[in-house]
Parts: structure tokens; C-alpha cells; sequence
């Protein structure tokens, strides 16, 4: 029974895979527009912070919808497949669970923050009115 439980959701995910991505880029939202040096700075920020996601992930999605909206060159990390990534993921957030975002401070310590609401909120808290 487990086999074909399995198999209905790996199937389901083949299925709507490419129809969650299709919606995400039929409905990509415009990016704010900032002076050129306040999105310097803003891209200067970004640079300390990453995004371990999946692609099909709908939590993922949505906070990729934000950084588009928010003109937010955040670096993004596929954390779907065994590798370096998802054992980094794992080593250093604790789970192995997406979205989550690596913040890491000038002192080289890390913060991790794994819900997607939190995430928009702490973006749009950080750079919605840069």
C-alpha cells in the first residue's frame, strides 16, 4: 500500500510541477524601482543572504514572488537532491526544510529562518522601504 501511495504523489507532483511554474512566471510580479545607488546598496545587503528552495515548492514560490517584487538579487540554492547543499541546509539550520533563508551578520554568524511568512516579513520589514 505504501508503494502506491508513493507513487500517486510522485505522479502528482510530476503532474503539477510545470503548471506551478508556468503560474509562477505568468503571474511574476514587477519589481520595485529604486535609484541606482539605493539598489546598489540593496544588492550589497543580498549578498549575505541565501535561499535554500525547492522550484515546485509553493512556500518557495511565494517568497521568490516577494524577492521579485522587491527587486532582491538573493542568491538561491536547490536544496532538493542529495548534495552539498541540503547537507549544509541540514548542518546548519538544523532541518532539512524550505523555504529557508541564511542570514549571515558581518561577524560570520548565521541566522536561519524557515517559514515562509517570516521570510516575507523579514524582507519586506529589511527592504520594503529601501
Amino acid at each position: 500500500m505504501k508503494i502506491f501511495i508513493r507513487l500517486f504523489f510522485k505522479a502528482l507532483r510530476i503532474i503539477l510541477g510545470p503548471v506551478m511554474l508556468l503560474k509562477e512566471t505568468l503571474t511574476r510580479p514587477k519589481g520595485i524601482s529604486r535609484p541606482q545607488a539605493a539598489q546598489a546598496a540593496v544588492d550589497q545587503q543580498c549578498q549575505s543572504l541565501a535561499l535554500y528552495q525547492y522550484a515546485t515548492c509553493p512556500f518557495c514560490i511565494k517568497v521568490r514572488q516577494e524577492m521579485r517584487r522587491l527587486s532582491l538579487p538573493i542568491t538561491r540554492i536547490d536544496a532538493q537532491r542529495e548534495g552539498p547543499a541540503r547537507q549544509a541546509l541540514h548542518e546548519g539550520g538544523g532541518q532539512t526544510k524550505v523555504p529557508c533563508l541564511k542570514i549571515t551578520a558581518p561577524d560570520g554568524s548565521s541566522q536561519w529562518l524557515y517559514d515562509s511568512g517570516e521570510i516575507v516579513g523579514y524582507l519586506r520589514g529589511r527592504f520594503g522601504n529601501a
